[in-house]
């Protein structure tokens, strides 16, 4: 029974549009459903790995899900594609403190900061 309900389950994550699927992955965000809204967005970024948007949102449902690695490694690869995203730096800043790593986080808080006009030491 669990591999037919995982059938669908997946099928349901796959299916519609990509612009269907990334509304669904919001709304499930928006519910706090984060490990929902992951599974759906970890098919539209396999999709559209270029897409700044989608990464970003999986990046936040795993942390929201406390699922930081992995979290760190959309947000990484964010501002690899977008070194200027402010909230993908203070996100990989809150991340790396979150997992006990303030030595790494520092310098993506600090430009964070810049980027929001805040350049207090």
């Amino acid at each position: 029974m669990s591999a037919v309900r995982s059938e669908v389950t997946d099928s349901y994550y796959e299916f519609g549009t990509p612009a269907e699927r990334w509304a669904r992955a919001r709304q499930f965000f928006e519910a706090k459903e984060y490990v929902t809204a992951a599974d759906i967005l970890t098919g539209l970024v396999a999709e559209a790995p270029e897409q700044v948007a989608p990464r970003l949102l999986l990046a936040r449902a795993y942390y929201h899900s406390a699922r930081l690695e992995k979290a760190e490694t959309q947000l990484r690869a964010v501002l690899d594609r977008d070194p200027v995203e402010e909230y993908a730096a203070l996100m990989l800043g809150r991340t790396l403190e979150r997992q006990g790593r303030p030595a790494e986080a520092a310098p993506y808080l600090r430009v964070a900061a810049a980027f929001a006009g805040d350049f207090r030491d």
